[in-house]
């Protein structure tokens, strides 16, 4: 019976498996994306999110430095729990969980491993959601009501210009010749 084997080993001492994840935890807050294997990343992803989260809660000086002390305790890496405090951290405080996202790239050619590629969620430029939009104040619009709106504007402008057009026929003759007409 499994009865709450549900951490993965990955073939390797627990110490082997300590080191590894801190590494790759290290390599993920400074690179905030890394190409690994499958495994490896779905690993990290349970190992890392806690970490992340304990940046987020520091109400007090005493708690700041608690939570300083216990990232540290994980990663051994004085730059990357500076980093994770100062650049990650402000970014993800809006964000209740899901800090990384794992994609998968495929088979390695090597040895036929399957790759995936983890990043943090908020430092990929492509997927989050309205970064200069956002920052200008314009609101989400979809293609079908801003067409609409731009269909009703039209309709209601029309008239006005075409009553004035029909209400003096004769101005439209004596426009000199040399003013090209729009087409």
């Amino acid at each position: 019976m499994r009865h709450g084997d549900k951490i993965n080993n990955l073939s390797r001492t627990a110490a082997h498996r300590k080191a590894l994840l801190s590494n790759l935890a290290n390599a993920l807050i400074t690179n905030k994306r890394i190409i690994t294997t499958l495994a490896k990343a779905k690993a990290l992803r349970t190992y890392i999110e806690p970490l992340i989260t304990k940046t987020k809660k520091n109400e007090t000086k005493e708690q700041i430095m608690h939570n300083h002390r216990l990232v540290y305790s994980h990663l051994q890496n004085k730059e990357a729990v500076k980093e994770l405090f100062t650049v990650v951290a402000p970014k993800v405080a809006g964000r209740p969980g899901g800090y990384t996202r794992i994609i998968k790239l495929g088979k390695r050619i090597g040895d036929n491993a399957e790759t995936a590629l983890i990043e943090l969620v908020d430092f990929n430029e492509v997927y989050v959601k309205g970064t200069d939009k956002a920052a200008a104040g314009a609101t989400k619009r979809t293609r079908r009501a801003g067409s609409r709106k731009k269909a009703e504007t039209k309709e209601e402008a029309a008239p006005v210009e075409v009553k004035s057009d029909a209400a003096t026929p004769a101005a439209e003759e004596a426009k000199p010749a040399d003013e090209p007409k729009a087409e």
